[in-house]
């Protein structure tokens, strides 16, 4: 008995110790800020869209670069309305955006398999009107070779079909009228969160973003 007890603390205390370790490098890295390019022309405007949980990258529906609702298709949504200018991306565990659309519906075993590797991704996008700047929607100017870079990476994270299309999810799980849910490539987990996703793409297009970061209030944070 005094051996159970035994290794049983040890395996408490090094659970207790690996988040604390974890939050910690969270912490601290979160703090350490990548610069953004300078001299860049402001030719593009996006969004950066938070929750306390989450960051979505708003992109213009139509540019000369990129016609989002080409691939993005209108009809994947619930009531295929195209009177939308902007477009939010955000990438995620599967599981967990299909599985879990309120905290309420969250279980064990999602939770789980999103944070150790054990389920695959997908790219949620969400059709909005011109967004407006406030406390958790940041507003962006970047250069248009910027904004290439950006289409690139999100390009990069999605999977395709045959025709060379996304692969829609349906239209089963999705939340509301205007979003879709798309196959998306990498595993999520505690080390590459949809905030780190999210983090990655502004480093990939030449904006100020943190070094390595897990959480979403910390991206929104480099904004103030």
């Amino acid at each position: 008995m005094r051996k159970i007890l035994k290794y049983t603390g040890y395996t408490i205390l090094t659970i207790v110790s690996l988040v604390l370790l974890y939050l910690g490098c969270a912490w601290a890295l979160s703090r350490l800020s990548v610069s953004p390019e300078k001299n860049t022309a402001h030719q593009v405007t996006i969004y950066i869209k938070s929750s306390p949980v989450h960051t979505d990258l708003l992109l213009p529906v139509k540019t000369t670069f990129k016609d989002w609702s080409q691939s993005f298709l209108y009809k994947d949504t619930r009531t295929s309305d195209s009177t939308f200018n902007y477009l939010a991306f955000g990438w995620g565990d599967k599981g967990f955006y299909l599985e879990t659309p309120t905290w309420a519906d969250l279980k064990a075993s999602t939770a789980f398999k999103a944070a150790f590797w054990l389920s695959s991704s997908a790219v949620h996008t969400t059709y909005y009107k011109t967004p407006k700047e406030g406390k958790n929607c940041v507003k962006l100017e970047i250069s248009s070779e910027q904004y290439q870079r950006l289409i690139t990476f999100i390009e990069k994270s999605l999977q395709f079909n045959s025709a060379g299309a996304p692969i829609v999810i349906g239209k089963e799980k999705v939340y509301g009228n205007h979003d879709a849910f798309y196959e998306a490539k990498g595993r999520y987990s505690l080390f590459h969160t949809c905030n780190t996703w999210a983090n990655d793409a502004l480093k990939a297009c030449g904006q100020k973003a943190c070094w390595w970061t897990p959480f979403a209030d910390i991206i929104k944070s480099q904004y103030r």
